[in-house]
């Protein structure tokens, strides 16, 4: 086998390597927690579950302490909180973003998506305007990415 080939072959698997990291990255379970009324927060969690993640939903906790304890910005709050890894994910936080997230893996508390916007992951109809994704860390919160 020629040289050429020989490392069209290994860039290739390296490539290809790398996608599965980025994808691996994700854990494998997370835990949300929500009002035991809230159905949007159950298909949030369904949809993440069609991405490989096994999702234990806890209903009716102190919604209050959960989010003070993640170092949840004041009013920047959704209807659920997920943990999972060392992060929160606060509401309908749309999967490019988790994805993201768990790929760069900063040093930050978490992510969310502040109310129930209309199209988001879990939520029904279609996208409305864009999605300010922000970060947070010890209630302070930064932007983290717009979709």
């Amino acid at each position: 086998m020629n040289r050429s080939i020989t490392s069209l072959m290994l860039s290739s698997a390296l490539l290809l390597g790398g996608a599965a990291t980025a994808q691996a990255a994700m854990p494998d379970e997370a835990t949300l927690y929500k009002n035991p009324q809230c159905g949007c927060c159950d298909e949030y969690a369904r949809q993440l579950e069609e991405l490989g993640v096994t999702v234990h939903i806890v209903d009716d906790m102190d919604m209050g302490k959960i989010k003070q304890d993640a170092g949840l910005p004041y009013g920047l709050g959704s209807c659920h909180t997920t943990l999972m890894g060392d992060y929160a994910i606060e509401g309908h936080v749309p999967f490019e973003a988790v994805e993201r997230l768990f790929q760069e893996q900063p040093k930050i508390g978490g992510i969310g998506l502040a109310g129930m916007p209309i199209g988001s992951p879990g939520m029904p109809g279609p996208k409305q305007g864009d999605w300010d994704v922000y970060q947070f860390t010890d209630q302070e919160p930064l932007p983290f990415m717009t979709l």
